[in-house]
């Protein structure tokens, strides 16, 4: 189960530079539903991921890189290209991504919880903008087609 919150970001935090950071490619099977592929620097996964805004099944399946091109050449709509930058928050880490391409200057950030109950008790650091949460146009899946 992935329970996570999102924000878009307006002003990138400062000495983002200092932070981890990972390229992210991704494409879409279907979004509906949702099946994934993507490239996480040097691995690879298929995913699915069942119904939800704040909270929603998700399971990873690992790919070899050859199935992983084979199968992104299938995938509909936009490759979704970005950088995730990992940054402490409490007992939480934020994943903070930076949309490349077409859909660049887009930000969010999101946060994963444990439960449903520390995502409600979560307070966001004040860079955060717009919790985006539930609003589905924000699922990476929705961005790959629009």
């Amino acid at each position: 189960m992935e329970i996570e919150r999102k924000f878009l970001i307006t002003a990138l935090p400062e000495h983002l530079d200092t932070y981890p950071c990972r390229m992210i490619e991704q494409g879409y099977l279907s979004t509906d539903p949702v099946v994934r592929v993507r490239r996480d620097s040097d691995r690879y996964y298929l995913t699915y991921k069942g119904k939800g805004l704040l909270a929603r099944e998700e399971y990873d399946l690992p790919l070899t890189e050859e199935a992983y091109r084979h199968l992104l050449r299938k995938a509909d709509g936009r490759i979704i290209t970005k950088r995730r930058y990992l940054l402490p928050c409490g007992p939480y880490t934020i994943e903070l991504d930076v949309f490349l391409g077409d859909l660049a200057p887009l930000v969010i950030a999101e946060v994963e919880f444990p439960d449903l109950e520390a995502a409600g008790r979560f307070l966001p650091p004040d860079w955060f903008g717009k919790e985006v949460t539930m609003d589905p146009a924000y699922h990476n899946s929705v961005l790959s087609r629009s």
